[in-house]
């Protein structure tokens, strides 16, 4: 198994990559605070003095502002590959009241900012519904039902994966190529280096072959997803249980 598309976007939107928002006629792009709580809906955490604070106020007669959260994935070491990019929009607005604390409740279990202690005062908290949803990779734009993206979730592996990547080539360098040989039937000695582990997901590990910088890459699958990345105490080095290998995404 692979990330499907929505679980990538989840993933990508989910509110531990940078964003940026685009306002329908509105100048712009902002940089823009956010995440998303557990029904896909985007929190967007503005300071009261901002300019996006002053885009998102509706027009006279209106309740929300038409916007577009575009997140782009940073890979987490060098030579790891993309993930691509996320655009998911709809219309924001302003929450208030009851609406508020409970949003600023699904903040902070992303995102812990003692910025959402001034709500109200220095900071303003809107909310939007995702209507569409829109993934690139490699130049190809593909367009995801937005009822699919609500029903994903987020890599809970995506937080934590620059760490255990350095963890795996600094202090389990040598068991993980060891663990990698033995996977993809390689001999011990190979021309061009041992294979790189240079993505983690939830459900595997994605693994480079040949010199830095090539392309070529393999999928070995984990026995099962993973929930949690507790999980993966018993499935990182020694890495004792099997698995599959397919191609790369």
């Amino acid at each position: 198994m692979r990330p499907s598309p929505a679980e990538i976007v989840r993933t990508l939107v989910a509110g531990r990559l940078p964003g940026l928002v685009h306002l329908a006629h509105r100048p712009g792009p902002h940089h823009a605070r956010h995440v998303t709580d557990p029904d896909g809906r985007v929190l967007l955490l503005v300071p009261v003095a901002s300019h996006l604070a002053a885009a998102l106020r509706p027009a006279a007669g209106g309740a929300d502002v038409g916007v577009v959260l575009d997140v782009l994935d940073l890979p987490p070491a060098a030579g790891a590959p993309g993930l691509g990019r996320a655009w998911v929009s709809g219309w924001a607005a302003e929450l208030h009241g009851t609406e508020a604390r409970g949003a600023a409740v699904d903040f902070a279990a992303v995102d812990p900012t003692g910025d959402l202690l001034d709500l109200g005062v220095r900071f303003r908290l809107f909310r939007f519904e995702v209507v569409e949803v829109r993934w690139e990779r490699a130049g190809v734009v593909q367009r995801i039902d937005p009822g699919e993206y609500a029903e994903a979730e987020p890599d809970p592996v995506h937080p934590v994966e620059a760490r255990l990547l350095a963890d795996l080539a600094e202090r389990d360098a040598a068991p993980v190529t060891d663990y990698l040989r033995r996977q993809l039937g390689l001999t011990e000695q190979t021309p061009d280096g041992p294979p790189r582990v240079v993505r983690i997901d939830r459900y595997g590990l994605v693994v480079a072959l040949g010199r830095p910088g090539a392309r070529r890459r393999v999928r070995l699958a984990f026995p099962c997803p993973v929930v949690d990345p507790v999980e993966l105490a018993r499935l990182l080095p020694p890495l004792r249980r099997p698995a599959e290998a397919h191609p790369p995404y």
